[in-house]
């Protein structure tokens, strides 16, 4: 009888899952809002892209699911500081970045299901981060549902300035699933480029476990920094995106 239940317990999943799975397909990896980099690199092969070649041999993973904040940071102490002369001197990690912060608050949010930073948290992260390694640069921070001077257009003025040079970077704090199409909830990542003429953003992810750079309107960034964090989101519910801009004095 035990083997008849199970039998039977198991064709019903299956026809289950089986009807589920006809019902909800499988999503693509990205939504209709975002282009992966494997699709279309047209825009690096001809322009200097300064910000995307500086990024691009220290861009790393988050190592762990909250760890976005803390590899974003990582991403931006390492290309500012550039590789280090000496061959006794390591590049810096998200491990060693928490032991030269000693930021305990920082190191819990983005421990392995962690709360996550939120957007003031990631301004104060980026400057202290900057000073542990001597890095002697400005840090601005915008938040367009606090802040009435940070506009769509005042984003792209901006992103076409980084895109100048290597010597100022961009973090954003987002909404990833407005750009991704899949999961609705805070998230932080690197600019890696601007191009003008499709007014589009290439953003680094450090997702790196499902994502690679992709690219994504102006616009819909900007959505993506005004949404709101989801009520599943614990601590950051509520919480709004913005940008953190970094420029070396």
């Amino acid at each position: 009888m035990t083997f008849l239940r199970t039998a039977t317990l198991s064709i019903a999943l299956l026809t289950a899952n089986g009807a589920a799975m006809a019902a909800d397909p499988p999503k693509p990896k990205l939504g209709a809002d975002a282009t992966p980099i494997t699709a279309d690199h047209a825009y690096l092969k001809t322009a200097a892209a300064p910000d995307y070649w500086a990024i691009s041999p220290f861009y790393i993973h988050q190592q762990t699911s909250s760890a976005c904040s803390l590899a974003s940071v990582t991403i931006a102490v390492n290309t500012l500081r550039g590789l280090p002369a000496m061959a006794e001197d390591t590049l810096v990690t998200q491990d060693n970045l928490l032991e030269a912060t000693k930021d305990e608050r920082w190191a819990e949010q983005a421990a392995d299901e962690g709360d996550g930073v939120t957007f003031a948290d990631l301004t104060e992260d980026t400057a202290q981060s900057l000073k542990a390694f001597n890095i002697d640069a400005k840090v601005e921070a915008a938040q367009p549902t606090k802040d009435t001077t940070a506009t769509l257009d005042a984003f792209r003025a901006l992103l076409a300035a980084n895109e100048e040079s290597a010597k100022d970077l961009v973090l954003v704090y987002f909404n990833q699933g407005v750009v991704t199409g899949d999961w609705d909830g805070p998230h932080v990542s690197p600019i890696g480029a601007y191009d003008a003429a499709t007014d589009r953003v290439l953003i680094m992810d450090v997702d790196r476990e499902w994502y690679v750079p992709y690219w994504t309107k102006t616009e819909t960034l900007f959505k993506a920094l005004e949404r709101p964090a989801p009520a599943d989101q614990g601590v950051l519910t509520g919480e709004t995106g913005g940008w953190v801009h970094i420029t070396m004095k």
